[in-house]
């Protein structure tokens, strides 16, 4: 499948915080492997913190839609800060986790932070709870840091936490 990207804007916003929310909970989810909603309830994300990601220097959010019919099918975010650059918010349409996409988005991202920040690592955190998802990760070459974080247990903006025996754990690749 071949993709067209594109970074996102203000008119995509409502679009890619109604995509980011259906991909990771509530019912729709549950259509791919990669749901949270076994973990988290509410939302994933809202307007205002993807219109802050979309405008902070050093941040982006890449909207990947099908070449023929121009579907939104994946999105990611980029932050690179002083200390580490991440890769964050990988998400694949449910309907379409097994044809590729996340793999796609990946090799995207990467180039991404290689050509435009001249990068030789790249981060991202995953729930510590997410073993499969980890798993799909160190197949790509993102291997544990050792570093954890905390999950934002008390900000409902990331989710109603179900349990509270998790957190964030930091995952490095070299590019």
């Amino acid at each position: 499948m071949k993709l067209l990207y594109s970074q996102c804007t203000e008119a995509d916003l409502p679009k890619a915080v109604d995509f980011v929310n259906a991909a990771y909970r509530g019912d729709s989810s549950k259509a791919g492997w990669t749901t949270e909603e076994s973990l988290l309830g509410g939302q994933r994300t809202d307007i205002e913190m993807l219109r802050t990601l979309c405008t902070s220097p050093g941040n982006q959010i890449w909207l990947a839609r099908e070449d023929v019919f121009g579907a939104l099918v994946g999105l990611f975010h980029l932050e690179n800060s002083p200390e580490k650059t991440f890769l964050g918010m990988l998400t694949v349409a449910p309907e379409s986790q097994d044809a590729g996409i996340g793999k796609l988005l990946i090799a995207k991202a990467e180039d991404l932070a290689r050509t435009q920040w001249n990068l030789k690592e790249l981060h991202m955190t995953v729930i510590s709870l997410r073993h499969e998802l980890i798993a799909y990760y160190q197949r790509r070459g993102y291997l544990p840091t050792g570093e954890k974080k905390d999950f934002p247990m008390n900000d409902p903006r990331y989710g109603i936490p179900k349990r509270n025996d998790f957190h964030l754990l930091v995952l490095k690749k070299s590019l």
